[in-house]
């Protein structure tokens, strides 16, 4: 990439991808891996993750992690650390779904352990690596154009059109977009930069096990491209904010131009 485009050059560094052993987030540690960076995946799938960690070999490891545990993401930022290269990139993919309404049709009311279950491993656990990875980052040498990171969330555009039973996933996810531009803020004198993407229908393991019918009339929905994401798109546009030195305090939808009906 041209220098005088701001963008991040050297990739002989290290990363965490959380969720990365499967979904968006393998799809992110592969792509990551292909260019060079050493990614220490974060996750609590131990056959996945070593197993993956085992596929691509070289500097890929796989460390057990609770994202909303202080000490078991520090102990995963430190494996980070402590490789040959300085931790540049930070890429939040762990997170859970949950379907219910607020009020359910015989009159009983949201669940709240699990609507505080998905803020906790959406929200908060976005939030605790972000800060975790941001400290460490914070201590290594900047760049020639003073860069010392960058750390990619993942929304989704359910934080803007949530359906009918979202009220959980479109909160904690509406959380993350809110955080984007105050930490973008925060961290601009560090030289760390955040962004945010926000993904429409993906083709993850989740609408993978829906019926062939299901899933036609998904990707029928999507104005164009007419099909469903691909978790290779989303790894892909990770890798460009990545690259892409001007992008900071962004929230970029990645849809196919969707906007999802109440139901």
């Amino acid at each position: 990439m041209l220098a005088n485009l701001g963008c991040m050059k050297n990739l002989d560094v290290a990363a965490v991808v959380t969720g990365g052993a499967s979904g968006l987030g393998e799809a992110t540690t592969r792509a990551l891996t292909a260019v060079g960076v050493a990614v220490t995946v974060l996750d609590l799938q131990e056959e996945r993750g070593a197993a993956l960690a085992t596929e691509l070999g070289g500097h890929t490891t796989f460390v057990r992690t609770d994202v909303t545990d202080e000490s078991s993401v520090q102990g995963a930022i430190e494996d980070a650390t402590g490789k040959d290269r300085p931790l540049r990139i930070a890429v939040n993919c762990a997170g859970i779904g949950w379907a219910q309404r607020v009020l359910a049709r015989d009159g009983s009311a949201h669940e709240l352990p699990a609507f505080t279950r998905t803020v906790m491993v959406n929200l908060v656990g976005t939030f605790n690596v972000l800060r975790l990875a941001a400290a460490a980052m914070a201590r290594t040498e900047p760049d020639d154009e003073g860069e010392r990171g960058v750390i990619v969330n993942t929304a989704s555009i359910a934080a803007y059109d949530g359906q009918i039973g979202q009220i959980a996933y479109a909160a904690s996810k509406g959380g993350i977009v809110g955080l984007t531009l105050p930490a973008a803020r925060d961290l601009a004198s560090v030289g760390v930069r955040v962004c945010t993407i926000a993904p429409g229908l993906v083709d993850t393991p989740l609408l993978a096990s829906l019926p062939e019918e299901a899933r036609t009339a998904l990707a029928a929905g999507i104005p164009f491209p007419k099909r469903l994401g691909r978790p290779e798109d989303f790894a892909e546009l990770a890798l460009d904010v990545v690259r892409h030195g001007y992008l900071n305090g962004e929230v970029i939808r990645m849809d196919g131009a969707l906007r999802m009906a109440p139901r």
